[in-house]
């Protein structure tokens, strides 16, 4: 291919550039080499290595919750089953990631119908890769012809930006490096319209209700950030005079030190003072809200007092509502606000700030209450979140970490709907070089194994990312909701949720991070001002606490 030649490779790196994507993660194989050569002469966009594929996805999940897409580039087969996990997440949480693989060229595919050849990472199906990312994106396209690439590659990216979910784009691999044509002017979502007459019946029965309301409650979820319409609801919020929470996965949709704001609502996990106030109101407006089974009793009690609206359905109670936009709904509403003289209504009362816990002595041993009671405060003291992102994996610490207020807009990251152990470590690279926050990860020992790798990644990307692994050598989420009885002090826990002890120095010292270990308070406090200095190098902090500290919020959880 000469440098004059624009090549299906090309035109698919233009598309990704008028989207804001400027960062392809990736894992080399040779199948796809020749997208690989394309993007590493494409000017405005950069490859990214990771050293597994997994974390190369996550990293590309971490880099579209900031920009609104990302993108990985995986070997066929063994790379891209290997993803699959880390992109159902995007699929479930509603991130457009774009994912970019190559299988056997046309020539490999006629000797392999005429010779019976098994070619190398091939089930034998040359469609088996599409057969298994169709489950979890919206679109899957296999490009076999660089005059049908461009259409193609077109309507994936669409689809991506319509639905806010994952894309799967495979070509033969010599077809990425086959002439092309340009692009034609710039992609856009192309969603169907709303019904009218369903759109104003919601709206209007959405008013009635808050109106006559004595306690209404504005709940916040993941598609408000998705379909970028954070400034939209922040103007509800004010105009309206609604008191507002968000769902666990939305944590900071909006920021957290707002007068109305009231607490985080992560089911039985939350502030007590949060669930009283859900438990007052008597109408709840739930605004792009996924609803998991953290939140089984809100919907099994005050099912008829929701109102949901989200990408996929409209409702008032029970009353369904065919062919509704969530945006469409947001615009109506805003706009029938306006007109509205019931509005704004009166809202609750501001909070005060909560602590988890009082101020500890310097002796005292690390637990999950304290070790986040301490980091909140040196939060709060230095400003930390200003320029930094939380980023909490599926662990203990993530119900604990819901109960931290008065965070920023856009400073909390959680993979709370799918519940990935190990994305939290895993999608801190994308996370920093979208935003360029610094990462400021926690983890459980258990989730940090699976990727521990990715530590390298992020210290050969230079990213000067904190990465707190809570060690108490075992499940211990998974333990409770198998049985509390092993948190008793005569029980025990399951064989199968206990790990193996890591000499986590020595492991940060290997990947090229440096590494720290505290088990108190006071070592705790003395620690956090070094390791937030500038650096170019990740550090890893082994955070000891003791194996039966079970976590006031994980107890109740367990327990309903």
């Amino acid at each position: 291919m000469s440098k004059a030649t624009f090549s299906v490779a090309d035109y698919l790196l233009t598309r990704l550039v008028q989207l804001g994507v400027h960062k392809v993660f990736q894992v080399p194989g040779d199948y796809v080499s020749n997208f690989m050569e394309a993007l590493d002469a494409f000017e405005g966009i950069d490859a990214v290595g990771e050293v597994y594929e997994m974390g190369a996805a996550y990293s590309a999940d971490g880099y579209a919750r900031h920009t609104g897409m990302g993108a990985v580039s995986l070997q066929y087969g063994v790379g891209t089953f290997s993803a699959v996990n880390a992109i159902a997440g995007s699929f479930v949480e509603r991130n457009p990631v774009v994912v970019i693989s190559a299988s056997p060229s046309t020539e490999s595919r006629a000797k392999a119908r005429s010779q019976n050849i098994l070619f190398h990472h091939s089930t034998g199906n040359f469609e088996a890769d599409r057969n298994v990312l169709e489950q979890v994106t919206v679109a899957c396209e296999i490009i076999a012809d660089a005059h049908q690439a461009p259409r193609q590659i077109d309507n994936a990216l669409i689809a991506a930006l319509t639905h806010r979910q994952p894309v799967y784009l495979e070509a033969y691999k010599d077809v990425w490096g086959d002439e092309c044509s340009r692009p034609q002017g710039e992609l856009c979502p192309a969603p169907r319209p709303s019904a009218p007459l369903a759109l104003k019946a919601a709206v209007d029965e959405t008013l009635r209700r808050l109106a006559a309301a004595k306690h209404p409650l504005l709940l916040l979820g993941v598609e408000v950030g998705r379909y970028d319409l954070q400034d939209e609801v922040l103007r509800l919020v004010n105009d309206c005079g609604l008191s507002f929470t968000t769902t666990l996965d939305a944590k900071t949709v909006l920021d957290e030190r707002h007068a109305q704001f009231i607490g985080t609502f992560a089911g039985p996990a939350s502030l007590l003072s949060t669930s009283a106030r859900v438990d007052e109101a008597d109408c709840i407006l739930a605004i792009g809200v996924i609803f998991t089974d953290d939140y089984l009793d809100l919907l099994g009690s005050r099912f008829e007092q929701i109102i949901q609206v989200n990408c996929e359905l409209a409702r008032t109670g029970a009353e369904y509502y065919p062919n509704l936009r969530l945006t469409d709904y947001v615009h109506g509403l805003m706009k029938a606000l306006e007109q509205d003289p019931r509005f704004p209504l009166s809202g609750f009362a501001k909070l005060p700030a909560p602590r988890l816990l009082a101020a500890a002595r310097s002796d005292v041993p690390l637990t999950y209450a304290q070790f986040f009671n301490t980091l909140v405060e040196f939060a709060e003291e230095q400003h930390l979140w200003e320029a930094s992102t939380l980023i909490l994996g599926e662990s203990s610490s993530l119900y604990v970490a819901s109960n931290i207020t008065g965070m920023p807009r856009d400073s909390f990251i959680s993979d709370a709907i799918w519940g990935s152990l190990g994305h939290e470590t895993g999608c801190a690279l994308g996370v920093a070089l979208a935003s360029g926050s610094r990462p400021v990860v926690v983890a459980g020992d258990g989730g940090f194994m699976m990727v521990c790798q990715s530590l390298a990644a992020l210290a050969r990307n230079q990213v000067n990312a904190v990465v707190f692994v809570m060690s108490n050598r075992v499940y211990a989420i998974e333990q409770a909701f198998v049985s509390l009885d092993a948190f008793e002090p005569e029980g025990e826990f399951a064989p199968f949720d206990t790990l193996p002890t890591l000499d986590y120095c020595a492991l940060a010292e290997g990947f090229g991070a440096v590494g720290c270990r505290v088990e108190t308070v006071g070592q705790l406090q003395s620690l956090l001002p070094t390791i937030f200095e500038e650096r170019d190098k990740p550090v890893l902090v082994e955070v000891c606490i003791p194996e039966k500290d079970l976590a006031e919020q994980i107890w109740r959880l367990a327990q309903t």
